[in-house]
Parts: structure tokens; C-alpha cells; sequence
């Protein structure tokens, strides 16, 4: 079994780690605060259809406290704005070899870890969860948890990525390799834009939403850069992710306004913002998205 450090341990990361022990592989988490102290204390609970999985898990504050292994990867899951401080952790003790996956919303997370990181990969996390108290994570979908396509970055597969992939589908998750991932991530971050209307700005999501989408598509063509359809997205997505009933929380940003955090708007509409700056397309309404987020 492969042994994996998961450098974030919220609802993305939290789940991915527990799903992955609960298969048999070594797994340690990378967390914090009270959140740490309870995984430490009474394990991660990882709540789901089926019920309630206590998941007895390595933790540590650091990378330095990690058992490194010839055959370990890091799952990347911080919140985008945290990654500069991860990467720091990691370049100080982790091998230099290890493979690195960005499991993150944005895209500015993988020329980041590149910097640091040869081997860096990338996931299209399609893995609606919840992390809103220490030391819980509550799955919303079932019976798949979640979609968590994989390739190498900038582009292509190899055989690190293969093996990535079937561990997470040994752990419940629907994933494939791509090669062309970070189109996929893209069609991502447009999804992520356009959901975070209704999280910021609910009374005006009738008319923002059409608005922001298409300034981000407007964006990715001026840039010239690749991303997959909504048609394609929506073929990907299936029926997979069938929501529990009863379960019905805010969007990863919607959470982290809900726990008094940071967000990472900056990696989300921002991003379209920043494109749409360098490439002279307007982006007033990703830009009133990001300016509502941060006065929330």
C-alpha cells in the first residue's frame, strides 16, 4: 500500500485522508489549531451515509514530523492563499523527489508547487464535503464521495499518476488520468466563480451569475488557454455525485466565511480578475463577486 501526507486536512483533505486509511494505506495528516488537537485525541471523524467513521490517523503540525518514505506522496489541500506557507513547510522536509498533488481549487497552485517540485500533479477535486467544526469532516455525497481526476503537470500522465489514481478508486473515489488536467481545472474555476455568486451575493444571482460566467469564458479565450466544455464537464459529472438527504451546506468559500477565515476568492473569481487584467476583458462582475467576498 502506498503511503500518503495530506497537507490540509478540511473537508477536502480530511476526506481524501480518512477515505484512503479506511482502504489500508499509510496515511498522515498535516493540520492545525483544534482540528489537530482533536484528530490527535479522538481520531477524524468522517462522517457519511453509512454512518459515522472514527479514523485513527497519524497528525502532525509539520512536514518535520512526517515519516518520510521512499514511496510517499503529498496531497496538496490547503486553501489556495495558504499555499506559499505549505510549500515552505514541505521544501524545509520533505524529500525533494516526492511527488506533489495539488488537490485545490484555482489554478495558481501547480506553477507554484513547480517551483519547488518537479514531480508536481494536479486533481480536479469534485468532492462536495463539509468541514465546519474541529476535528469532523461530513461527506455530502453517496455512494460515491467524489470525482478526483488526475494528470501531471503542466500536462500528461505517467505511471505516478496511474498509481495515484487506482489508490483512489480503491478508497471509493470515481478517478481517471487525464492529460490534459488542467483544462479540466479550469472548467473548475468557472464552476467555482459562478457558485460563489450564491454564497455572496444570493439577491443578485439571477443576474451575476450569466454575467460572471461569461466573463470567464470571455477570459480563457482571450488568454488562449485550453479549458473543456460545460457540456463536457456536465457528461463527466453523471449521476455520480448523488447528495444525501438532509445534507445541505454552504460552498468551501461559504464555509470558510461561516468559521470567521480567510478565503481563497482571490484564486477563484480573483483569478478571472487577474486574467481579464492582463488580457484587456472587463471583469466587473467577478470583480464585484471578489469585493463582496472579502467584505463579508
Amino acid at each position: 500500500m502506498s503511503s500518503y501526507v495530506v497537507h490540509g486536512a478540511g473537508a477536502v483533505g480530511g476526506g481524501i485522508g480518512a477515505r484512503l486509511h479506511l482502504a489500508g494505506h499509510d496515511v498522515t495528516l498535516v493540520a492545525r489549531g483544534e482540528h489537530l488537537a482533536r484528530i490527535r485525541e479522538d481520531g477524524l471523524v468522517l462522517d457519511t451515509a453509512d454512518g459515522r467513521h472514527t479514523v485513527r490517523v497519524a497528525a502532525t503540525d509539520s512536514a518535520a514530523g512526517v515519516e518520510w518514505r521512499d514511496d510517499t506522496v503529498v496531497v496538496l489541500a490547503v486553501k489556495s492563499h495558504q499555499t506559499e506557507a505549505a510549500l515552505a513547510d514541505l521544501a524545509r522536509h520533505a524529500p525533494e523527489d516526492v511527488p506533489v498533488v495539488c488537490a485545490q481549487n484555482g489554478v495558481s497552485n501547480e506553477p507554484a508547487t513547480l517551483r519547488r517540485f518537479a514531480r508536481t500533479y494536479a486533481i480536479t477535486a469534485m468532492l462536495p464535503a463539509q468541514h465546519l467544526e474541529p476535528g469532523l469532516v461530513v461527506q455530502e455525497c453517496h455512494p460515491v464521495p467524489g470525482i478526483l481526476d488526475i494528470g501531471r503537470y503542466p500536462s500528461g500522465t505517467d505511471e505516478v499518476a496511474e498509481r495515484i489514481s487506482a489508490d483512489l478508486r480503491t478508497a471509493g473515489f470515481e478517478s481517471v488520468p487525464r492529460p490534459d488536467i488542467m483544462a479540466w481545472k479550469h472548467r473548475k474555476l468557472v464552476t467555482n466563480a459562478v457558485g460563489d455568486v450564491r454564497t455572496v451575493l444570493p439577491e443578485e444571482g439571477d443576474r451575476l451569475k450569466p454575467l460572471v460566467r461569461a466573463e470567464a469564458e470571455a477570459v480563457l479565450a482571450a488568454a488562449g488557454i485550453p479549458v473543456v466544455s460545460h457540456e463536457d464537464d456536465q457528461e463527466r459529472r453523471g449521476d455520480l455525485l448523488q447528495a444525501r438527504p438532509g445534507i445541505d451546506g454552504p460552498n468551501s468559500l461559504g464555509q470558510s466565511l461561516a468559521r470567521g477565515l480567510d478565503t481563497e476568492v482571490d484564486f477563484r473569481a480573483g483569478e478571472i480578475v487577474l486574467l481579464g487584467r492582463l488580457h484587456g476583458v472587463p471583469t466587473p462582475a467577478n470583480e464585484r463577486v471578489q469585493r463582496a467576498a472579502r467584505r463579508k
